[in-house]
């Protein structure tokens, strides 16, 4: 069983690896990275065939250093723990506290790998493994990591047991700042195997486990059974530390939501165009009765240029004309 705690107690379901498993995943890590080695020199000295003795050893030490060393580095890095040998067999490489680790475990862990298993053939990894209650190697310890199950069988997955409704809520003034993680650690160990324990050895247990809570916070149990204040105390532990997140959660969620309202309240709007004033009506123009047309006057004819003057015999009139009879 793993002895890693969080914050909410919960670290029991976390199980270090094995021996065997993480021997063949480091078989299987250097199997790949042997074969890719290969692969790049055959590819350099094909390509640069009129290198000296002197250049192909500094390209087989580089290239040595760059993939069998530098490559699971790298990968350990980049996937937070999970080699290729690691990812085939469920495991995966941890902090002391559970957490992902970072490059500089993954480079404590590839530089002492080179002395612990290249150079000694696995046998210093392999003493290191066996000695070690976590299975950790050398690099495992100078960098605070381990290495972790993450398959975990169904069976293997138990919840501690609720306390009873009216227990819930006594101890939520309680102080359990001062219990320690180790304490914790056992407390939920007994909860989750309270029906595998002999009924004798499991009372002894919770009474010995509840005498040391009680001197640690002061709480008050009479009345209240062992194995029944220790749910309480551990469940009122796990919903503080769930309401803590929560509370962060949510903090980390209104700050974003401030910063976007600020950016926002600097950034240029785009302003509507006003609207165009409606035009006025105008007046009504006053009915006017139109005018008939104008026949054109014909043109008057010129005056026939006058003759001599005739005599007014006859009874005629001047003008040469004719008078009608009477």
């Amino acid at each position: 069983m793993s002895q890693l705690v969080t914050g909410e107690a919960v670290a029991l379901e976390v199980r270090p690896a094995q021996f065997p498993s993480r021997a063949l995943a480091v078989v299987l890590d250097l199997l790949v990275a042997l074969f890719a080695w290969f692969v790049v020199l055959m590819l350099l000295f094909a390509t640069l065939s009129s290198v000296d003795e002197a250049a192909a050893a500094a390209l087989s030490v580089g290239t040595f250093l760059l993939i069998p060393i530098g490559a699971p580095i790298a990968v350990e890095t980049l996937s937070r723990g999970r080699s290729l040998g690691k990812l085939a067999l469920g495991l995966r490489v941890v902090r002391d506290d559970g957490g992902p680790i970072g490059f500089r475990h993954a480079l404590v862990r590839g530089l002492l790998g080179m002395f612990e298993i290249l150079m000694t053939f696995g046998v210093v990894a392999c003493i290191a493994s066996l000695v070690s209650t976590r299975g950790r190697r050398l690099g495992d310890v100078f960098a605070g990591t381990m290495v972790v199950r993450e398959r975990v069988p169904d069976g293997h997955l138990t919840s501690t047991p609720p306390p009873p409704p009216w227990l819930m809520g006594r101890y939520s003034a309680l102080d359990l700042s001062a219990v320690p993680d180790d304490l914790w650690l056992a407390v939920r160990q007994y909860l989750t195997r309270l029906g595998q324990l002999d009924p004798a050895v499991g009372h002894g247990m919770a009474q010995r486990l509840a005498t040391e809570v009680v001197a640690r916070t002061g709480a008050q149990v009479e009345g209240v059974p062992a194995p029944q204040f220790l749910a309480a105390v551990l469940y009122e532990r796990q919903t503080r530390e769930a309401a803590r997140a929560q509370a962060a959660a949510l903090a980390r969620a209104r700050a974003q939501g401030a910063a976007g309202a600020g950016a926002a309240a600097y950034a240029p709007t785009e302003q509507a165009p006003a609207p165009s004033p409606a035009p006025a009506p105008s007046a009504p123009m006053p009915y006017v009765t139109p005018m008939p047309p104008v026949a054109p006057t014909p043109p008057v004819p010129p005056a026939p240029s006058a003759g001599p003057a005739a005599p007014a015999e006859g009874g005629g009139r001047a003008g040469g004309g004719f008078a009608p009879p009477a």
